[in-house]
């Protein structure tokens, strides 16, 4: 006779090099979000306008990471993360083009 559930799935294989891997990923691929803030902020700067830039857009993404960092702060039990720092330098990117978008209108 069977001794397992009907429905249940085989062992997971260790989760280790998985979760080692996705946090280089993670990493990685917020590392180059960060720096891919700064051609558009040259763009605004080098146009001397920022008329094909949305504010909306800018200040709903501000908004965003930023509330994800303090989620993510507060989640983590009040405690700096990668994560809380990552949205916190995703957030402070956003807010220099959002003030460069108001400077060059």
């Amino acid at each position: 006779m069977n001794a397992s559930p009907p429905h249940s799935r085989p062992a997971a294989p260790p989760r280790r090099p998985y979760l080692t891997l996705l946090g280089w990923a993670f990493a990685l691929f917020s590392s180059a979000r960060i720096l891919g803030y700064l051609p558009t902020l040259w763009a605004i700067h080098l146009q001397g306008g920022s008329s094909q830039h949305s504010l909306f857009t800018w200040i709903t993404w501000l908004g965003a990471n930023a509330t994800m960092a303090a989620w993510l702060f507060e989640e983590n039990g009040q405690r700096l993360s990668k994560p809380v720092v990552v949205n916190g330098c995703n957030a402070a990117m956003c807010l220099l083009v959002t003030l460069a978008i108001l400077v060059y209108r």
